[in-house]
Order: C-alpha cells, then structure tokens, then sequence
C-alpha cells in the first residue's frame, strides 16, 4: 500500500477526510464525499483517516477534532477546515484551488 506522502505527492489533487468510526458528522460527511468524488472523477482523490488508527499523522497535521478535511494539490496543503461541508461547498473549494 503507498504511504500518505506517495498518495499526497503523486495526485495532483488529494481531499483527506481526517475520521473517526464514532464520530455521528463524520458518518454524515462521508456520502457528501462520495458524491464529490463521482463528480470530479479522476481530477481528485479522496482519502479517509481514521484518527484512532493513525495518531501519528494526525498529530502531524495537528488534527485537534473530526471531521477535518484537509485538501493538497501537488502535495501541498492548499485548505484546511473542521466540520460537516455540503456538497457544492467542497466542490466550490475543489474547482478554486484546482485550476
């Protein structure tokens, strides 16, 4: 399995949804997450963190509360924030830092 540096590195566009399984907003982000990814394909990966599972990234990014979405273009954080996003939100932050 590649490593969250290959992964951030290798896609030009990477939307990291930092989780928990116990988390009530982060299991109502996740088909808000699905449906952006469908809608921009192969322009933008989306992975999930579980926090729980991978402390030592999460303390990396200094993730302090779930849900945090963290987007990288050619490897470098470009956005950051906590909490629930609708869909035209992401996709709207997407397609400003994705050009």
């Amino acid at each position: 399995m590649a490593s969250f540096q290959d992964i951030i590195t290798k896609n030009n566009l990477v939307l990291v949804d930092f989780s928990a399984t116990w988390c009530g907003p982060c299991q109502a982000l996740a088909p808000i997450l699905t449906e952006v990814k469908h809608h921009f394909d192969e322009k933008l990966s989306v992975i999930k963190i579980d926090v729980d599972k991978n402390q030592t990234l999460s303390s990396q990014y200094r993730v302090q509360g779930v849900p945090t979405l963290i987007l990288f273009k050619d490897g470098q954080q470009v956005w950051r924030q906590s909490g629930v996003l609708q869909k035209q939100e992401l996709i709207a932050i997407v397609n400003q830092h994705g050009n």
